[in-house]
């Protein structure tokens, strides 16, 4: 059985796990999550205030899909009780990024700007023009959207402008020599 599967997954206070036939559905403080699971690889059970995560079969697909639920599950709790949250940083002169509503105004050198529309479940704010802070309960939407972003202006390696994240390093290659 997967190492990560056998830990159990506490329920912190203000969060409700309900488990039916085939989804999971956690709530708590900063939302709600639902997520799907094949009922014929998996148990799912709630134990005194922990989330049991176990494989039904002892194949290799049911011990690799156990580890995997657990950790969405866990992602899941952590989400509706702290939330996630990327940050990115813009690099290069003109590069500026302006928060307005659920639209995302992004001046990335192009000759228009480029306007992204942030899903209604995440928040995208920008506390200096050239930071973005991506913040939400979906790990994976949070994630998802950070590098949608990236991709419209991806770091270049010979000036390093572009949209990186803000933890990310980027290695700056020499130029060509007569």
């Amino acid at each position: 059985m997967s190492r990560i599967a056998k830990m159990p997954i506490p329920i912190p206070t203000g969060v409700q796990v309900e488990v039916q036939k085939t989804t999971i559905k956690v709530s708590g403080p900063n939302g709600i999550l639902l997520q799907s699971y094949n009922e014929s690889d998996l148990a799912v059970k709630i134990d005194n205030n922990e989330i049991n995560v176990s494989p039904l079969g002892s194949s290799s697909h049911c011990r690799a899909m156990s580890g995997t639920m657990r950790s969405l599950v866990s992602n899941m709790v952590h989400g509706v009780t702290n939330g996630f949250e990327k940050k990115l940083s813009l690099v290069g002169v003109g590069y500026k990024a302006q928060a307005k509503g659920s639209v995302l105004n992004l001046a990335l050198g192009f000759s228009h700007p480029v306007n992204y529309e942030i899903p209604k479940e995440l928040k995208a704010t920008t506390p200096s023009p050239t930071e973005i802070i991506i913040s939400g309960a979906d790990k994976q939407k949070v994630g998802q959207v950070a590098a949608e972003i990236r991709s419209y202006r991806p770091p270049e390696p010979y000036k390093g402008k572009g949209v990186r994240y803000s933890d990310e390093i980027v290695l700056i290659k020499e130029t060509k020599k007569k």
